[in-house]
This record gives structure tokens, C-alpha cells and sequence, in this order.
């Protein structure tokens, strides 16, 4: 399915979490954004790179 750029921001609505992760060899760090944009937290969320580390984010 190829969209333009318009059309993926068609599919963002006010439930859309947005969720930007700068992945590391052992640690992740993770922002969240509501969908106008705004961030939910000035506080960065650090996780390890292990299986706990990910259930951890799944939280």
C-alpha cells in the first residue's frame, strides 16, 4: 500500500499515541507524543535492551 504523506497523516487522531525510540546496542530511550504533537512527558524513558527491558516499556 503506498501513501502519500497526506494520507498517513489522515490516519492520526486524537487516540493516536505517537512513540519515538532512538534504539541503542543496550539501551533504548523512548518520547511519547499525542497526536497534535505535544509531548506527554519532559522526562526521557530509559529501558535495556533485554527482554525485561521491553516489558518494562510495554507498560
Amino acid at each position: 500500500m503506498n501513501l502519500t504523506q497526506n494520507d498517513r497523516l489522515k490516519q492520526v487522531t486524537s487516540d493516536t499515541l505517537i512513540v519515538g525510540v532512538d534504539v541503542g546496542s543496550q539501551t533504548h530511550f523512548c518520547r511519547a507524543f499525542d497526536w497534535r504533537g505535544f509531548e506527554l512527558s519532559k522526562r526521557v524513558f530509559k529501558f535495556s535492551n533485554t527482554g525485561m527491558g521491553f516489558l518494562t516499556f510495554l507498560r
